[in-house]
């Protein structure tokens, strides 16, 4: 593990991503209030950085992270970048997966961030919808997307594990990402690799901080962590710091290392901080650490919580792994 960043084929695609991608949830204050010119700095950061894949959605800051990004990305040479949104869900209860809304959300994605065409749009938390509309509905206005040259790629996003193994045989999709599932505490996403492989569709992993839970930060106010896997988390952190490291950094590199994985993604409004990741792939592995991390987070290893539609969950799986109201 470790190095710097990298370049990996996503899939059947023509798209080669840099091991670490940037996020742009951030940017859409998802994860509190900031600094505006901050906020516009840090995609500068990423992209001077070598960063070359920035993922956004339309519910992002309800269309405030599209329309910052569209303020810096139309300086960018468009074949030195690529640019994924997501259509589907718009507000926290708002989904809408019907084939009218998906061509006008690609359309106001290209308009809000001044693109000619979107390298990949991803079908955004399917497990808020019926995901055989997904595929017999949603995937396929998307593909018409492609026919018209405003969309190359088909993806699908979301969190239960179960959806990515409904979809995926389906051959509707290029990619898919999927988040908190390769990360120091949970690696259930692991179990999608020799499917995704067989139908050469690319896989992408997003939050190697499992929102905040594997840092030193308070987690968001929306985290579903219950006190014993927050107690346990703090616990590991707190070891990190007394090693002379970082929580932050060992979760970082565990999770961008996996050549599964196209790229990572992660996002931040603070320059500072994408400066101090790239520097961190940089630096060599503690082995030793990972596994001694690892040992104290055993207790919520693979912990999970439910999202979405009770019928798209993995509520089969032990019920010592599911989170507890």
């Amino acid at each position: 593990m470790g190095g710097a960043l990298v370049k990996r084929r996503l899939g059947k695609t023509s798209l080669n991503l840099t091991s670490l991608g940037f996020g742009a949830s951030s940017i859409g204050a998802e994860f509190g209030q900031f600094d505006l010119t901050t906020s516009l700095s840090s995609v500068r950061t990423a992209i001077d950085a070598g960063i070359n894949f920035i993922d956004t959605a339309a519910y992002y800051g309800r269309g405030m992270s599209e329309v910052l990004l569209g303020q810096i990305l139309p300086q960018i040479p468009r074949d030195q970048i690529v640019v994924s949104t997501k259509i589907g869900r718009y507000a926290p209860q708002h989904f809408d997966f019907s084939a009218k809304r998906v061509a006008e959300s690609v359309d106001i994605s290209l308009e809000r961030m001044r693109l000619d065409t979107l390298d990949i749009v991803f079908c955004h938390d399917i497990e808020y919808g019926d995901i055989q509309q997904v595929i017999d509905e949603t995937l396929p206005a998307l593909a018409r997307q492609v026919e018209k040259g405003k969309v190359r790629y088909i993806g699908i996003s979301g969190y239960p594990m179960k959806n990515f193994e409904r979809v995926i045989p389906s051959g509707l999709i290029d990619c898919a990402i999927t988040y908190n599932h390769y990360t120091l505490q949970n690696d259930m996403a692991l179990r999608l690799l020799p499917l995704a492989e067989s139908h050469s569709v690319g896989l992408i992993n997003a939050a190697p901080f499992s929102a905040r839970l594997l840092t030193s930060m308070p987690l968001p106010p929306w985290h579903k962590a219950t006190s014993e896997v927050r107690r346990i988390a703090a616990e590991a952190a707190a070891f990190c710091k007394s090693r002379g490291s970082s929580i932050e950094k060992l979760a970082l590199q565990f999770s961008v290392s996996h050549p599964g994985f196209a790229s990572c993604l992660v996002g931040s409004a603070i320059p500072a901080e994408i400066q101090q990741w790239i520097g961190w792939l940089e630096e060599p592995v503690d082995h030793e650490l990972i596994a001694a991390v690892s040992k104290i987070l055993r207790p919520i290893h693979n912990w999970f919580y439910v999202e979405g539609r009770a019928e798209n969950n993995d509520l089969s799986w032990p019920t010592s792994t599911i989170a507890k109201d």
